[in-house]
């Protein structure tokens, strides 16, 4: 290096109050209001554009599927792929900041972001489009951490748990936005409206970190060679595991061989890497500090916590688009849901309290149930109006959990400060693994349920049953106008029947389903309130312990001085 050159990995000077949290992490300079508020403008911006990508493509699934000509097996691989790599990149993005720095990170990866977005306007067929998927999946894990970035800058530092909330909660307004609006975008030029209106957030993103930097931070030479070796197990081992969690209940899990294989290779590529990181000195993820017993138990709720919250997105929504409504007739329920995203970001970022991080979790568990029990009162003519209510509480309960959750971690990683890509990762497999695990599983819960009452109601179905005599002639005479075959009429009525009778059992199913949600939300609630009681009962029996060791130290300290007096 030249002598007048600066190092750039020196440890820098700075200034009362702004010197950065953690290496990688921006400094925190005073700013004026308005650039202030550009920051926040900016960080919201930049999270809503990172989670819009992946949720736009998400909830027009379906139109994608006829643009493409594909199979229902087929077009789930493109949100399973942009899971895939999103959450394998988060093992080296922390990394990456660190060593060469926030301004080459940041315009960097929106460089990259841009031109992903402009190749999604060159697809033709759907391989070109899961190829392009998996890499905007990688280069828009960086935009979430951005956006926090960019929200600590607009607030002063002590409102920095605001900041935080607000970063961190933000990108879950992208999901009922997409269902607001993305009909729309299709009337422009089909899905390419999707992608030329990402592209263009994409653009207005780039040029506004331009003008707008992040103030520098910390740079520390921290990559070894074998965090690839670690990478290059670790991310395919995960991105199998996506693979089997996405596909696992449409190609079903029993009857379909390569699920099998991809398992146990995903398995054993995670193991591999486990094993490599728990014998490293300087491991990229800790496993020993992973595997204690508070930070095991904070990625068990958080996963128990998605899984629940995947109600909203595969029962309600699964449920309303499996009797046919479209985008375009929930925008009711996507404003419901939106305004409850909306008020937990805010009800958090006003009550969040470092003394008291555990009751956030415990308000959103209650919550969860509460809404699942409402939904489980469906019935054939429950429609989106119907779930305003209960879609409205797992909208704040998505939200007004997550900030407080971290929080109660970041202590541990604030002092060591290597522990920050242990919790990086596991905050993100807690987030993406729980999706697809609760995706899969309700899913999977749903269908047998839906098996088992079809054949239930399929027993009922009898010409002898009077009831079923006289459905079965309502239904016969609506075809009466129509056909003047009497047998085609009643094959006709007899299919209708059967189409009735199938609705009926799906509703009960996804009932099932809600009555599930609501189980699980209510097992991690009192083991939650369990474990608080036992630290609350710990606490206290600690503190009547140094109580009675004071008094006994001053009761000493009172018995010597009387005994020199004499």
């Amino acid at each position: 290096m030249r002598a007048d050159r600066p190092d750039p990995f020196a440890p820098r000077e700075w200034a009362p109050g702004e010197k950065p949290m953690l290496p990688g992490s921006p400094s925190t300079p005073l700013h004026p209001t308005p650039r202030r508020i550009a920051f926040g403008i900016i960080g919201l911006l930049i999270a809503i554009t990172g989670a819009l990508s992946n949720a736009l493509v998400t909830a027009n699934l379906t139109n994608l599927q006829g643009v493409f000509g594909a199979y229902s097996n087929e077009i789930a691989w493109l949100p399973a792929v942009y899971v895939m790599g999103n959450i394998s990149i988060n093992l080296l993005l922390v990394k990456f900041r660190q060593q060469f720095g926030l301004r080459v990170f940041t315009e960097a990866f929106l460089v990259l972001y841009v031109l992903v977005s402009f190749f999604h306007l060159l697809v033709n067929d759907l391989s070109s489009a899961i190829a392009v998927r998996a890499a905007h999946g990688m280069v828009g894990a960086a935009l979430s951490s951005l956006g926090i970035y960019y929200q600590i800058q607009a607030w002063p530092a002590k409102h920095r748990l605001k900041a935080l909330t607000i970063g961190m909660c933000s990108s879950q307004l992208a999901i009922p936005l997409a269902r607001l609006f993305s009909s729309e975008l299709l009337q422009l030029e089909q899905w390419r409206g999707l992608y030329l209106f990402e592209l263009g957030l994409a653009m207005i993103c780039l040029g506004a970190v331009l003008v707008l930097k992040l103030p520098p931070g910390d740079r520390i030479k921290v990559f070894e060679k074998k965090d690839f070796l670690t990478f290059f197990l670790m991310a395919p081992g995960m991105a199998l595991l996506c693979g089997v969690l996405s596909l696992g209940r449409i190609e079903w899990w029993t009857s379909t061989p390569w699920l099998g294989v991809c398992l146990a290779l995903g398995l054993v590529l995670i193991v591999a890497a486990v094993v490599l990181e728990h014998n490293r000195s300087n491991p990229l993820i800790n496993t020993r500090w992973l595997r204690t017993g508070a930070i095991f138990r904070f990625g068990i709720v958080m996963i128990m916590l998605r899984v629940t919250l995947a109600e909203q997105n595969t029962g309600a929504i699964g449920y309303l688009q499996q009797i046919g409504l479209l985008n375009d007739q929930m925008q009711g329920l996507a404003l419901a849901i939106l305004a409850g995203v909306a008020t937990g970001i805010v009800v958090s970022a006003l009550t969040i309290n470092v003394k008291h991080l555990s009751w956030p979790i415990v308000v959103s568990l209650v919550l969860i149930m509460i809404a699942s029990l409402m939904d489980s009162q469906s019935s054939p003519l429950t429609r989106a109006n119907n779930m305003y209510f209960s879609q409205f509480l797992l909208g704040f309960s998505s939200t007004f959990f997550i900030a407080p959750a971290l929080l109660l971690n970041i202590g541990s990683v604030v002092t060591q400060p290597k522990n920050l890509v242990s919790l990086v990762v596991l905050f993100g497999m807690s987030q993406n693994l729980g999706g697809l695990m609760g995706s899969a599983l309700l899913g999977t819960f749903q269908i047998w349920r839906e098996k088992y009452h079809s054949s239930l109601l399929g027993d009922q179905l009898s010409y002898l049953n009077p009831f079923v005599t006289e459905r079965l002639t309502q239904y016969t005479n609506l075809y009466a106008t129509f056909l003047d075959d009497g047998t085609l009429r009643s094959a006709q009525g007899s299919a209708q029947l059967q189409s009735a009778a199938t609705l009926q059992a799906n509703v009960l199913a996804w009932n099932d389903t809600y009555m599930l949600t609501a189980g699980m939300a209510f097992v991690t609630l009192i083991w939650v309130l369990w474990r608080l009681s036992r630290l609350r009962y710990l606490n206290w029996q600690q503190a009547k312990r140094e109580a009675e060791a004071e008094r006994r130290a001053m009761q000493q300290t009172t018995t010597s001085l009387s005994m020199e007096k004499q």
